[in-house]
């Protein structure tokens, strides 16, 4: 049972006790209704509509012209949903890949050109005598499955650890894209130009370094490096004015952050953070050090963040440049006010729900998707009220 109109912080808005006042007891729904359940943030009302279930820890989805979501599953299947149906069989052809602790199959973007050339890349666990990493791959997208399968990048090195591989991507508006790895638990290797985990990777269509990549004159660091100090990123995407990568990463207890990505910057994991160690000892004293990034927004204590998009849709011009962020841990939406680059306002959405919500994608239907994490899986859809 959900009670309508649960806003931030646990407040009920204005608009919601007018509903209280005019249909009493009527307001409390069943998910088993048939109707989309109703809910109200401090801008709008909204409805939630169940797309797809039975997902085996969905991860990221796509959108393709033809209408079709590509949802990629952490348990190593992608899949497509076609006319609000998902197909119960997978999509053949995946790149080799291992299902262990965080990783499984991540993250999937289109090529900036996908209509004409059906190209995708994937990012995904991969495992070896040497341990474990994170891979991207190209392919491209037949009727039944995945051909020309082109491993692009692959972190070096690898680990014996299962988590803490990152993975998301986007593409900015050069066409390059950026690869997000986690530090693989071992904390010293964000900090070193030398090691490919800890940062975001900026690369070709083709697996290159992208010109101008910060490090590319130093024999002691990564050619494809971007950024590093980040921890565990699990949030990227595009702003849809500047143009520039926005991205969020956990934190542990505390400490998960909001940044802007600017080439050659150090956000300082694990020399400084707002977070501590899961056990409760500190990790570090600092939260500021001289050529160490500050994050634009972070959350105390942990919400664990997943999924990330700007709202650019006509369906609620009340949210217009609002920034969508899910969580895991704190199983909820979050919808964050942005002015003159900085966080204005958060309202926390959708906690009734009570799920891990993996992903957040702006669709091209002016809706915004989720997906939730779980081993029944959903995809939703928020549309607007009536």
């Amino acid at each position: 049972m959900l009670i309508i109109g649960a806003g931030p912080r646990s407040e009920v808005s204005m608009r919601t006790l007018r509903k209280l006042a005019l249909c009493g007891g009527a307001l409390m729904l069943s998910f088993g209704a048939e109707a989309n359940p109703s809910f109200s943030s401090d801008e709008t009302d909204f409805q939630l509509e169940t797309v797809a279930t039975g997902l085996a820890h969905p991860w990221s989805l796509a959108f393709l012209p033809n209408g079709d979501v590509l949802v990629t599953e952490r348990a190593g299947r992608l899949r497509r949903i076609r006319d609000g149906v998902l197909d119960p069989a997978s999509l053949t052809g995946l790149p080799d890949l291992v299902v262990s602790g965080q990783g499984g199959l991540l993250d999937i973007v289109l090529h900036p050109e996908f209509a004409s050339n059906q190209s995708l890349f994937l990012s995904y666990a991969h495992r070896s005598g040497e341990g474990m990493t994170t891979r991207v791959a190209r392919a491209r997208l037949g009727d039944r499955g995945l051909n020309d399968v082109q491993v692009i990048f692959e972190a070096l090195p690898r680990a014996g650890t299962s988590h803490h591989f990152a993975g998301r991507m986007a593409f900015d508006r050069e066409g390059l894209l950026y690869i997000a790895v986690g530090d693989r638990g071992t904390r010293d290797r964000a900090q070193d130009l030398a090691d490919d985990a800890g940062g975001v990777h900026r690369i070709t269509i083709n697996g290159e370094p992208a010109p101008g990549n910060p490090f590319l004159a130093r024999d002691d660091a990564r050619a494809t490096l971007f950024t590093y100090g980040n921890r565990n990123i699990q949030g990227m995407t595009i702003h849809p004015v500047t143009g520039e990568i926005w991205t969020h990463e956990h934190g542990p207890r505390g400490g998960d952050e909001i940044n802007i990505l600017r080439a050659g910057t150090n956000y300082g994991w694990p020399e400084i953070t707002y977070g501590i160690d899961y056990s409760g000892v500190p990790i570090t004293p600092y939260t500021h050090k001289e050529g160490m990034a500050q994050p634009l927004h972070y959350w105390v204590p942990s919400i664990a963040p997943s999924g990330m998009a700007f709202y650019t849709g006509k369906s609620f011009p009340q949210w217009q440049g609002d920034l969508f962020v899910g969580a895991l841990k704190a199983r909820k939406l979050v919808r964050l006010e942005l002015a003159q680059g900085r966080v204005t306002e958060e309202e926390d959405l959708l906690t009734e729900l009570g799920e891990r919500i993996r992903d957040v994608r702006m669709g091209p239907d002016g809706g915004l998707w989720l997906l939730t994490d779980s081993p029944n899986g959903k995809v939703y859809r928020i549309l607007p009220e009536g």
